[in-house]
């Protein structure tokens, strides 16, 4: 063994313990403020907290329920029965001398333990296939090559460590459940564990809807497998092989005709349609059985679903559907409801069309368009999209305006509370500062978005020139 190889196994052998330190420090730093929480009043911050998410509404909503009426009586609560029945009775536990809550948080600080862990175990496969792939294509020659970064503790440490994460945990918000169950399908999917990918999936849509969408790239995960180059780039290489290799002007045609298609697992697909329609019965079954006594599935759906895609609730948050849906008048409200949803869908299909052989990556580009145009979006919401952002450090190392949008996400961060203290508080603004400091944080999700999908299109092509140019140099 060289000295640089012995060097190498040391430092590997230092990177799980840094990885431990600085987990358990997030932690300790969430107990710490958790203990604070009743000073830093952070769950009655519309960034925070939103009327699908706030553990205020969840206590409102449980106290009807013991008292034999139904929890969506009102206009408070409006999220899942299960949701209820789970946080429910931890809303009334108190601890003489602690905050209110505190189970709850506690419930809160491991989910986004959990969370991490998913997310590590989901970057070491993409790390994985990464050298794997890399090596294929004779762009690395060694799988310890120093210049693969270990995403999978990157993306870990970015979700326990953004602030937005931690602001939704010390704030009493149910994000960091609903962001449990969107990583729990992915990572289900890149492991192949069919039944938990599915079981993900279908609590996620129970919790927020909007996580449906991830139904392109986790099927596109269990068909095609874990995020690679273009299939071209392999086939080309076969062939210059091929040619290499062959004697003969037959052999060298039949060789350097395309193989074929990558090949789809469509039995793999069809074992994830049906435990999604298992878990989704499962659900259903459970979610009447809780609300027997209480307006039934029926008033469920409407009360939260409808919720979610009639905005009925224009308390001010960080997203831009409230100012405009109480400035438009009612004639076009129904209208423009259709418009601002189905502007989600229209961006489904080119998407996946483009980006059908980095199936998590557009699992993290579906999520961030989502946070941008979901009815009642919240810091929550980006922490969870920033940090499978993170999983792709390596393709997206020259991603341009980096610092331009680290510094737009900070202003934003920064301004929001401000511009809700002068128009509600002080009274010295009105709802414009407010509603144009949302307007600047969608610009940058914009902003964001674009460059990353610009950033991963520009590592294919330069895996594509990389791979002709080392061809050239082995022939």
């Amino acid at each position: 063994m060289t000295k640089d190889d012995g060097e190498m196994v040391e430092e590997q052998k230092k990177k799980p313990c840094r990885f431990w330190i600085w987990a358990l420090s997030s932690v300790l730093f969430r107990l710490i403020l958790i203990s604070f929480s009743g000073n830093l009043n952070l769950s009655s911050r519309p960034e925070v907290s939103t009327p699908l998410t706030s553990i205020r509404r969840l206590a409102e909503g449980y106290w009807l329920k013991q008292a034999s009426m139904s929890p969506y009586a009102g206009s408070m609560y409006h999220g899942s029965p299960l949701l209820l029945s789970l946080l429910g009775p931890l809303t009334v536990q108190r601890v003489k001398g602690q905050p209110s809550h505190l189970f709850c948080s506690l419930v809160f600080v491991i989910a986004d333990i959990l969370s991490a862990m998913l997310l590590r175990g989901i970057g070491k496969k993409l790390q994985m296939a990464y050298g794997l792939n890399a090596r294929l294509l004779g762009l690395v020659k060694s799988p310890r090559d120093k210049g693969i970064l270990p995403c999978g503790d990157i993306a870990a440490l970015v979700y326990l460590w953004n602030p937005f994460t931690i602001v939704c945990c010390v704030g009493l918000s149910t994000s960091p459940i609903e962001n449990l169950a969107v990583i729990l399908a992915l990572n289900g999917a890149v492991t192949r564990r069919v039944p938990l990918a599915a079981f993900g999936l279908v609590m996620a849509t129970h919790l927020s809807l909007y996580p449906a969408i991830l139904t392109i790239p986790v099927i596109f995960l269990l068909g095609y497998g874990l995020d690679a180059p273009p299939l071209k780039l392999f086939l080309q290489t076969r062939n210059v092989e091929s040619e290499n290799r062959s004697t003969s002007s037959a052999s060298k045609q039949a060789k350097s005709k395309p193989t074929a298609h990558l090949p789809f697992l469509w039995k793999t697909v069809v074992h994830f349609v049906f435990w999604v329609l298992v878990w989704s019965l499962c659900v259903v079954v459970l979610c009447s059985l809780s609300l027997s006594k209480h307006g039934g599935l029926e008033e469920m759906f409407r009360r939260t679903y409808g919720f979610i895609l009639s905005i009925e609730d224009l308390s001010p948050n960080i997203g831009v559907f409230w100012y405009f849906f109480a400035e438009v008048f009612d004639f076009f409200r129904n209208f423009f409801l259709i418009v601002f949803h189905v502007n989600i869908l229209f961006m489904l299909l080119p998407l996946a069309i483009r980006l059908k052989h980095r199936p998590c990556f557009l699992a993290f580009i579906f999520l961030a368009i989502s946070s941008l145009l979901k009815s009642y979006p919240s810091v929550g919401d980006s922490a969870l999209y920033l940090s499978l952002w993170a999983l792709f450090v390596n393709e997206l190392a020259d991603m341009k305006f980096s610092f331009f949008l680290f510094c737009g996400y900070l202003g934003v961060s920064l301004l929001s509370p401000v511009m809700h203290n002068l128009w509600i508080w002080r009274g010295t603004g009105n709802a414009n500062f407010y509603f144009g400091n949302a307007i600047g944080y969608a610009c940058f999700q914009i902003v964001f978005v674009v460059e990353s999908v610009s950033a991963m299109l520009n590592h294919d092509r330069a895996l594509k020139r990389c791979n002709s140019n080392h061809q050239k140099v082995e022939n």
